[in-house]
């Protein structure tokens, strides 16, 4: 901490004292200065580095054109008023993302029972992907890949849509995406979103569990308790009053007994 007199007029003087100088020469700065003030304002400021939002839970995707293995198309138009599950892997004909993109194609028809649609990405070429979604096919036995997988060479797509891996780099260098996943309502808005490491691949079932109760609680006011899994209990939400509970939920509700006393804890099956 340095510590210094600074002279404003004869008969004033500004006892002042100033965080770390890095090697800065504070009273050379302080005494060339013709205005004192401004000099002890500069060397007390520390900038604080800006950091670029990302996107997540509550915004709205940006309607960005991508080329896919199914053409060009507009976010926004593809997703139209159906949920859509939009997620990246870090490069094509690598281990993990080969078993990732094989189980999902074998879970399509599963999602596409609750109205999702899939749309993959990476930044390799559409030709790249062409020739991967091959060996997918082969290591499904057999299940195709009906979905679209977005080529992005130039690595714009993934840093609008927040799913650029830090750690982890192309052999030239360039960034990749991580195992990122967001699930998009009609609305175009994010509800929900993963973020794997590379080197973890991603639980499919524990992704169709996540739509079921995404779909549940966005129509109703329910909760999903831990480990939920589609026709068990699910939980009244607490912004409903006990005189709505009876309306809403005619089927009625376990709480059990708590040493607070109080009935948060309220079960129902819906």
């Amino acid at each position: 901490m340095a510590i210094g007199t600074v002279a404003l007029e004869p008969s004033m003087e500004l006892n002042c004292s100033f965080g770390t100088t890095n090697g800065i020469d504070v009273e050379n700065i302080v005494s060339h200065s013709l205005e004192p003030l401004v000099a002890i304002a500069l060397l007390s400021f520390h900038p604080t580095p800006s950091i670029m939002p990302g996107l997540t839970i509550g915004d709205t995707l940006p309607n960005l054109e991508v080329e896919t293995s199914y053409g060009k198309f507009m976010l926004h138009d593809f997703i139209g008023q159906d949920w859509v599950i939009i997620f990246s892997h870090p490069r094509d004909f690598t281990s993990v993302c080969t078993t990732e993109l094989a189980k999902v194609a074998a879970y399509t028809e599963k999602f596409e029972e609750r109205g999702v649609k899939l749309l993959g990405l990476s930044c390799d070429d559409i030709q790249s992907h062409n020739n991967w979604i091959k060996d997918i096919e082969s290591y499904s036995r057999g299940c195709k890949v009906k979905f679209p997988i977005i080529a992005n060479p130039k690595r714009e797509i993934i840093k609008e849509l927040n799913m650029v891996d830090p750690d982890e780099k192309d052999a030239t260098g360039k960034e990749v995406p991580s195992r990122a996943l967001h699930m998009v309502g009609g609305d175009r808005r994010i509800k929900l979103s993963i973020l794997y490491p590379a080197t973890i691949g991603r639980n499919v079932d524990e992704i169709l569990r996540a739509v079921d109760a995404l779909q549940k609680t966005a129509n109703h006011k329910v909760g999903t308790p831990v480990n939920w899994k589609p026709d068990e209990l699910v939980m009244i939400h607490h912004s409903v009053s006990d005189e709505q509970t009876n309306e809403m939920f005619p089927r009625g509700y376990y709480a059990p007994e708590l040493p607070s006393g109080k009935d948060y804890l309220r079960f129902t099956r819906f």
